[in-house]
């Protein structure tokens, strides 16, 4: 049984008081026992909130360098990040493949540096509107994951995560439906499967990761593929988060 996991990505947004502010509510509201939660703020504060966490929720980072260390100026390094205690590492965002020209071939080396140093990788992989309005949005995603995933065995990828983004409802308004959701979690499963094993696809958990809000959550995580959620906006309001927490359940 796949333990559901809810991961907040609050991307940049936040500054240190509203930060303090959330730390200290979610802390007096949350009861997750049945799911795993997960929030990646801005780098900058990440170590200070794992501190505040302990053990009630993870921190991650919203992406890694694919270096080690070096003169790489304003880069992360999954060896940091391991030393603060982070322990996930969210790899391939839509937004950085736009806006930093990210490509399957760099997130490969970047998932090899997370589990080098022992984070979990959160591995995006989604397609774009006119990808899904041609039809071509399943063999889209599939390519990307097979790059992606390369190179890899069984044991180096048991803690990997897979978030599907369909692009074309992140912040556009857009959901997918229950069941468009579930058709492509099916499917990337089923790519797993072919890449690995039947027994590797079915302990692999796959996120949801379009516009998900408290007012969907249920629906898309009642189905049989979909294990949770990666969340943008909603992620930034305590209840909010928590509501979408609890539909994971």
């Amino acid at each position: 049984m796949r333990k559901p996991l809810v991961a907040g990505n609050w991307k940049m947004n936040m500054d240190q008081n509203d930060v303090n502010a959330f730390v200290s509510e979610i802390l007096d509201k949350i009861s997750a026992n049945d799911v795993d939660v997960m929030i990646a703020p801005p780098a900058l504060f990440a170590a200070g909130m794992q501190k505040s966490f302990g053990d009630k929720i993870r921190v991650g980072l919203q992406d890694i360098s694919a270096h080690d260390s070096g003169a790489y100026t304003g880069e992360i390094s999954a060896e940091m990040a391991a030393s603060a205690s982070i322990q996930y590492a969210i790899i391939g965002h839509s937004e950085r493949r736009t806006y930093h020209s990210e490509n399957d071939h760099l997130i490969n080396t970047k998932i090899q540096s997370a589990i080098k140093h022992g984070l979990v990788p959160v591995y995006c992989c989604g397609e774009k509107l006119e990808e899904r309005e041609s039809g071509n949005h399943k063999e889209v995603v599939i390519s990307q994951i097979s790059e992606a995933l390369q190179g890899f065995s069984e044991d180096q990828l048991k803690d990997l995560v897979v978030a599907y983004e369909p692009v074309w409802a992140i912040g556009t308004g857009k959901t997918a439906t229950s069941d468009q959701a579930q058709e492509m979690h099916e499917a990337i499963r089923n790519c797993l499967s072919e890449l690995f094993s039947q027994a590797f696809a079915e302990k692999t958990r796959i996120l949801y990761g379009g516009s998900c809000k408290p007012s969907n959550a249920s629906e898309i995580f009642s189905q049989p593929d979909v294990d949770g959620g990666l969340i943008g906006g909603a992620s930034l309001k305590v209840d909010d988060f928590l509501a979408i927490v609890e539909a994971a359940k």
